[in-house]
């Protein structure tokens, strides 16, 4: 379930540990998407921490909190940005964000499937989102003093192919905090250092999985009577097609002896049928039905 959002505010904003982990992600959030003007981001979860450098740029920023977690205000002393709601109904427009940051919003969701559809749903076509969330191999997801030790850890594999079923296009995964989740000074005041050391060295497991996906929308294709079959059954091949003899042809090309009076070429109507369709006696040899005008074909 989702922390409270006193518990994350006095982790991120009042102790050593939370601002060292606050500046390690920060750090490679800019470097991914350096602000822009012009754009609207997003963040669910409790992203706020991430959020700050957008809004001096951005057209607009946005902070989403899940109600079972709770809402505060933010950014202090500023016009709010912040508001509460349901996992599963987002208070967004359709396609209404073009950047989006989810930060302890998806693997302490109870819903996580119901989560990524409104991801999905509030990105607009060509945007991006950014999943933080603990990594099962680091050290922070194995223990809980840390709100990252809460949730569902995920390896790169097991986000990776939850994005997939839910129509989203992983671009890049990479991994934060290096540094051991200890309250030591030492620690501390090295976080700087590990976190050099595990961007130049990729086999060192960070504590929180980092993966940018984006959202493809294809034209759809032609259906109907555009698609064309690759292999038709021909049940009718071989068959004789009528075709359609003009009137007057028929009348001129007769030879007999004894022509057909125009009052036998009169169709008469049955009345127990359509009146579309008329039933015609031709000189006592011809009895059929048809549509339309009446075609009368000599015999031979």
């Amino acid at each position: 379930m989702h922390l409270d959002v006193l518990d994350l505010r006095n982790f991120y904003y009042r102790t050593a540990l939370g601002r060292v982990a606050q500046r390690g992600i920060r750090e490679r959030v800019v470097e991914l998407w350096p602000p822009m003007a012009g754009q609207t981001v997003a963040g669910f979860g409790f992203a706020v921490p991430l959020l700050r450098p957008y809004l001096a740029q951005s057209r607009r920023v946005i902070a989403l909190m899940p109600a079972p977690q709770g809402v505060m205000p933010w950014p202090m002393g500023e016009a709010n940005v912040s508001l509460l709601c349901e996992d599963s109904e987002w208070p967004l427009a359709t396609g209404f964000v073009d950047r989006l940051i989810l930060m302890h919003g998806l693997e302490t969701s109870d819903n996580a499937a119901a989560v990524l559809e409104e991801c999905f749903r509030v990105l607009g076509p060509g945007g991006r989102v950014l999943f933080i969330v603990p990594n099962r191999l680091g050290l922070w997801a194995r223990g809980d003093g840390t709100p990252f030790g809460f949730g569902r850890p995920y390896s790169t594999g097991q986000i990776e192919a939850e994005l997939k079923r839910h129509g989203f296009t992983p671009e890049r995964a990479m991994t934060a905090l290096f540094a051991p989740p200890s309250l030591n000074r030492f620690w501390l005041r090295t976080a700087g250092f590990w976190e050099w050391l595990g961007r130049a060295a990729p086999w060192l497991a960070g504590g929180v999985l980092m993966v940018e996906a984006s959202k493809q929308v294809y034209a759809p294709t032609r259906g109907g009577l555009a698609a064309k079959v690759r292999r038709p059954l021909r049940a009718l091949e071989g068959m004789p097609s009528p075709q359609p003899v003009p009137r007057l042809e028929q009348l001129a090309a007769f030879s007999g002896d004894n022509p057909p009076s125009l009052s036998a070429l009169q169709p008469r109507y049955t009345p127990m049928r359509n009146s579309l369709y008329k039933n015609v006696e031709i000189c006592g040899i011809l009895d059929c039905e048809v549509a339309g005008p009446l075609l009368w074909t000599p015999q031979s």
